[in-house]
């Protein structure tokens, strides 16, 4: 079976981020041709003696330009055994937010460090919003190895650094895999070089597409925010009555015993529908219409969790904040709130402090300012069904929104 993994890039700036990506894809033979053709031109273009990669995954015009990478660029391919969407975030600090859009859904991070510079502060940075955004798998790859004669000196010295970094100022993850790496040649990105001798894991490739993570929620209880109450108007369906909407977490069978939230009504599970029909059971993930044993008042925003084990449910609640926008976030300022498939009403309380994410230092900020990173606490005006992010991305994230002109301000991951 092929299974889907989302991954995220990260890198400080002339890492080589978009190289590796390029040369991924093209060693991997996923670039169509017509692909290839585009950059074949535009590296001639630029003057490059030879095809430059990088280009693959730099499309915006101003990225060309500059030789930088501004926006997410998201990238779609497969490989037999796994589909993949690699998200390519970028490297400066003045687009932490585009970092976040593209790591909050990812399950595997690949970061990039120069075997020259190592561990820069903008690398620092990135470890720790990785961890922070709940991505399982860290993936290092060691760059520019040619660069360096292909040490394992400087390779373990790097591998040590970050091991006491990711143990004195990050959430911790888990796995953490080093793979040393030269994207301009493509050493160990698809194909094995003998030119490591001293690495006997897997390519990069390998590695993501072996990388189990469906086992990450194979324990988890099952939660199913409402999205509809399917109700057809017509004679033949007149008492059909199915709640619909994806499963954030676990596994629903036809006769287990569940509670709606934040009522707390208790029901079965009668039947189970996808769109391939009738089902007896379905994962995380699947889209389902389940049909209830009684009729409890359910709608949209109402969370359907397994009865043994209930989420939790709350109205002063504390999250870490990513902020968006150049308006800076104030105390006391009132916000619409996107949780699951419930809008409400939300004050923020207070800022705890701004986290100085190269260091990990607390700092105290009246405000928090775009690209901050921050704790807080708030205040909704109806009870949310929520989870810590730890545990579960879903019902432990929600979105700040403008109230007049509703535009996405911040990120929040209930803590």
């Amino acid at each position: 079976m092929t299974t889907l993994l989302r991954v995220c890039t990260a890198g400080s700036v002339d890492d080589g981020k978009s190289t590796l990506i390029g040369r991924l894809l093209f060693d991997a033979k996923a670039l169509m041709s017509d692909q290839l053709t585009q950059v074949e031109e535009a590296s001639r273009r630029r003057g490059f003696a030879r095809t430059e990669l990088a280009l693959v995954t730099d499309g915006l015009r101003a990225e060309r330009e500059q030789g930088i990478t501004i926006d997410v660029a998201w990238r779609y391919f497969s490989v037999p055994g796994r589909r993949f969407i690699l998200a390519d975030t970028p490297g400066h600090v003045q687009y932490t937010r585009n970092m976040v859009t593209g790591a909050s859904t990812a399950e595997a991070a690949l970061l990039l460090v120069d075997a020259r510079q190592g561990l820069t502060e903008q690398s620092r940075r990135h470890l720790y919003l990785t961890t922070l955004l709940g991505v399982r798998h860290l993936v290092v790859a060691i760059n520019k190895m040619d660069q360096v004669d292909f040490s394992f000196e400087r390779f373990a010295e790097i591998r040590e650094i970050i091991d006491a970094y990711l143990r004195q100022r990050t959430r911790g993850a888990a796995s953490v895999v080093y793979v040393p790496v030269s994207a301009l040649h493509g050493d160990n990105v698809v194909t094995r070089s003998d030119r490591t001798a001293f690495y006997q894991g897997p390519t990069l490739l390998e590695h993501l597409t072996q990388l189990d993570t469906v086992r990450d929620q194979a324990h988890a209880p099952f939660r199913l925010p409402v999205q509809w109450i399917v109700r057809p108007q017509t004679d033949a369906h007149h008492d059909y009555r199915g709640i619909a909407g994806r499963i954030a977490a676990g596994t629903v069978r036809v006769g287990d015993a569940i509670t709606v939230h934040p009522s707390g009504k208790s029901t079965t599970v009668r039947a189970l529908e996808t769109s391939g029909g009738p089902v007896q059971e379905a994962r995380r993930g699947a889209s389902v219409t389940l049909h209830l044993e009684h009729d409890v008042d359910v709608s949209r925003g109402d969370v359907l969790a397994a009865a043994a084990a209930p989420p939790r449910i709350g109205q002063d609640l504390v999250a870490d904040l990513a902020w968006f926008s150049p308006r800076p976030a104030e105390a006391g300022k009132r916000y619409l709130l996107k949780h699951t498939t419930r809008t409400t009403k939300a004050t923020l309380a207070s800022i705890e402090h701004v986290v100085d994410v190269a260091s990990g230092a607390a700092l105290s900020k009246r405000d928090v300012e775009e690209n901050d990173i921050a704790r807080v606490a708030f205040k909704t005006a109806a009870p949310l069904v929520w989870e810590p992010y730890e545990t579960d991305r879903i019902l432990g994230s929600a979105l700040l929104v403008d109230e007049t002109t509703h535009e996405t301000l911040g990120g929040l991951m209930l803590r």
